[in-house]
């Protein structure tokens, strides 16, 4: 046992001999849990997990002989968890509304029964590698539990559990390990949390992550093992973006971490979820979700934590052979935790404050994505999608900058668009993508060959519209040729025909990838066939005055995903109208001449 030596808010100096770094704690006569996080010469400092309010030098130290390590098996899903992997709703029947401090709860139910099918090829006598598929239980209606043996764990079988009902403490798999010890398995398992789990080998991806969001998939996709960034300032709808993608995603199990956010914005998310329908299962969304939530009023060094307990989460799924989404809300209070706690160190501060290894932790969270071949021998993927908030919506400060450097997708919120109304507020101007020629394969298989150019061409004509925009408002619209003002007509209907769309609307909320294709074409050869007529002597007010840029807007709104053939009726009517205008104007000017 040792003692407390000094405390200085979320951090205590404690005096334990044999302490080791990384390990946990539990600190004085309410049992708060810690870890330490330096060592020096006689005495330990430890980041604690819960308030130190009347916590006092003296009070007793005892170790717990392992790091933050979170629980692995059935039951996690439809779960929602405090930072350091306590279930909420058991947190509300002991201690109410408030949390106690000192609080020890499992992560997982040690009462409630599975039925266990072993896998058919774990019997006794076959030697057994870390990671392997021990047998299945069903843990929703929608998803199949992998049991898996622990990574790190490997020998010779000498006893399997037959089919039947178990709880998870109950023992399944009997090993000899290589060097000789006895080890018995369990459907559950221990893993430290800032240490990645391993795999085979890493997975080249080519699918794109379809989040029916159009300006996401079409402009700038994402692939799935890939990772991502929504920054945006506060009130720019970073939340309902990832929320979105949280709901409409074509992942297997989703996992949201609310990281440091006000506790009104997780109250809804967490009150809504719930009541979410699956739209591939027609069940509840939860089946195959769970949450961390860990508001800006928790316990700063919780926060810290949260990130690592849910990237741990995601990897035990992507280890059985699933495609996890893991949306981040945000990386920057992630951030601001850590200049707290290296502020208390006395750790040299840098840029704005925050610590030297900023960007070092950055990366190797970021580095936690990827699409790999599984010890099991599956292939399962995690996609990471963090949100920042950068201070006044500046792009330049620290953990924005950094997050630029290390993603490969940038959703960049804008302000502006969305003080207009317009949303997703994605801006087409400073958003980025590197996955776009590998996406460009999926979409040219199984949409249109066609996906690529017109992607290309929708944002070189949005990006020829902001300059001619520019134009107008320095010396205004008359100095603008036909064929420019037909530009900024058609780049407007590219931004609310195909870029806005309505979460709350039924049939926009969620657009296939055949939609959003024809969408976008329909509009660009409308965009095509009027510049054709201005250079026969149409006039552009004539054009700008037709019905049909008001009947492409609503389009969005009336065509489900089921059935597009509107698209081509309407596509049908401008087509003859023009051809009618076309002639109209093809006669004058040969009468002319």
């Amino acid at each position: 046992m040792g003692e407390v030596i000094e405390v200085n808010g979320p951090i205590v100096t404690i005096r334990q001999p044999g302490i080791r770094n990384g390990e946990q704690v539990k600190i004085g006569r309410m049992n708060l849990i810690g870890e330490v996080i330096h060592l020096r010469e006689k005495d330990a400092l430890v980041q604690v997990y819960e308030s130190t309010e009347s916590l006092h030098p003296g009070e007793q130290v005892e170790g717990l002989g392992h790091p933050l390590t979170v629980e692995l098996g059935p039951g996690l899903l439809g779960q929602i968890f405090d930072g350091v992997q306590r279930p909420l709703d058991k947190i509300m029947q002991m201690s109410g509304e408030h949390i106690s401090r000192g609080l020890e709860i499992s992560a997982l139910d040690r009462e409630r029964v599975w039925h266990y099918l072993p896998d058919p090829e774990i019997v006794v006598g076959k030697r057994l590698r870390g990671g392997e598929i021990l047998g299945t239980v069903m843990e929703t209606e929608s998803i199949e539990h992998r049991v898996l043996a622990p990574p790190d764990c490997s020998g010779e079988i000498i006893e399997h559990a037959p089919e039947g009902d178990y709880c998870i403490d109950e023992i399944i798999v009997r090993l000899r390990l290589d060097d000789g010890p006895i080890e018995s398995l369990k459907m559950y398992h221990h893993w430290p949390v800032r240490q990645p789990r391993p795999y085979h080998s890493r997975a080249s991806s080519g699918l794109p992550l379809i989040t029916g969001q159009r300006i996401l998939d079409t402009f700038f996709p994402m692939l799935k093992g890939g990772k991502a960034a929504v920054p945006g300032p506060f009130g720019a709808g970073k939340t309902i973006v990832q929320q979105q993608i949280a709901r409409w995603a074509n992942a297997d199990i989703v996992l949201y971490v609310g990281c440091g956010e006000r506790g009104n914005e997780l109250v809804e998310i967490l009150q809504t979820f719930p009541k979410l329908t699956d739209p591939y299962t027609g069940r509840s969304l939860m089946e195959r979700t769970f949450l961390v939530a860990n508001t800006s009023n928790m316990p700063v060094v919780a926060r810290e934590a949260s990130i690592y307990v849910g990237v741990t989460m995601a990897e035990y799924y992507r280890d059985q052979g699933y495609d996890v989404v893991m949306v981040a809300d945000s990386t920057s209070r992630w951030a601001e935790a850590l200049r707290e706690v290296a502020g208390r160190l006395g750790q040299m501060p840098v840029e704005e404050g925050y610590p030297a290894y900023l960007a070092s932790r950055l990366a190797a969270f970021y580095e936690r994505a990827g699409t790999v071949n599984t010890l099991a021998g599956n292939h399962g993927s995690v996609s990471l999608i963090g949100a920042v908030s950068p201070p006044g919506g500046d792009f330049s400060e620290p953990v924005t900058s950094h997050t630029k450097e290390i993603i490969r997708t940038f959703w960049a919120l804008s302000k502006p668009l969305a003080d207009a109304r317009h949303y997703p507020a994605v801006s087409w101007l400073e958003s980025f993508t590197d996955y776009a020629e590998r996406a460009a394969i999926w979409w040219s298989e199984n949409v249109s060959q066609q996906w690529g150019l017109r992607r290309q061409q929708a944002l070189s004509l949005l990006a020829e519209a902001d300059e001619l925009e520019r134009i107008v408002n320095l010396v205004g619209p008359e100095a603008l040729s036909s064929s420019q003002r037909w530009v900024l007509e058609s780049s407007g209907l590219i931004k609310e025909a195909v870029l806005q769309q309505n979460a709350l609307d039924p049939v926009d909320s969620y657009c296939s990838p055949e939609k959003q294709f024809q969408l976008l074409d329909l509009v660009l050869r409308y965009h095509k066939s009027g510049g054709e007529l201005i250079g026969l002597g149409v006039p552009v007010e004539q054009l700008i005055e037709l019905e049909f840029g008001v009947g492409l807007k609503r389009l969005k709104s009336t065509v489900t995903n089921e059935d597009l053939s509107p698209l081509e009726d309407y596509a049908l009517k401008i087509r003859q109208c023009f051809d009618a205008m076309r002639v109209e104007y093809s006669n004058d000017s040969g009468a002319a001449s």
